[in-house]
């Protein structure tokens, strides 16, 4: 059966741990690895620019049904990266994990999307984007670097991970929603 599990590799390092996990790896062991990653917008030279980053820096997700046979593959190659396990058993993701995850993303596009919210007051409200309804997995945000920050388990650990949230004042919000309504 299927299953995801988590490959800690060196932080920075995770696009091209996956092409060459890839390359090692028989098609026939892991249907995907890969790395999941969200959109946020920085500034460059003053204009807000879309970037994608790691959603989970230094760990990369292979989903299989042998983990030994992956760890085997790994073993061989010069580079650090290594299936976490509990002792000597190696853990997949929960079911809840793994939904979580495929809420957010999907196969071939595992790029979680930037959500909007709008200040109201003291609240922030997401008004489009993966986090809608998802309020409540969210303990911090980050204006100025249009970022949320989300706690949950993950393998066994408290992990934050971040997504993009670009927050708009209610005049910003209502001026984007005109101009999408004139267009």
């Amino acid at each position: 059966m299927l299953m995801w599990y988590v490959i800690q590799v060196i932080k920075g390092r995770e696009e091209a741990m996956v092409e060459r996990i890839e390359r090692v790896l028989p098609a026939d062991v892991a249907a995907e690895v890969f790395y999941p990653q969200y959109t946020t917008q920085i500034k460059v030279r003053g204009t807000w620019t879309s970037v994608d980053k790691p959603l989970f820096p230094g760990y990369l997700m292979c989903i299989t049904d042998d983990p030994r046979l992956v760890e085997q593959h790994l073993l061989r190659m010069d580079d650090f990266a290594r299936v976490l396990r509990q002792g000597d058993e190696f853990v997949p993701l929960a079911k809840e994990e793994t939904v979580v995850l495929e809420q957010f993303t999907h196969r071939g596009e595992r790029v979680v999307p930037m959500s909007q919210a709008v200040k109201e007051g003291d609240n922030v409200v997401v008004t489009a984007g993966p986090l809608l309804g998802h309020e409540a997995m969210i303990s911090s945000i980050n204006r100025h670097k249009s970022i949320a920050s989300l706690e949950f388990d993950l393998c066994g650990r408290h992990v934050t991970a971040r997504l993009g949230l670009a927050v708009l004042s209610k005049e910003q919000w209502a001026m984007q929603n005109l101009k999408r309504a004139i267009a």
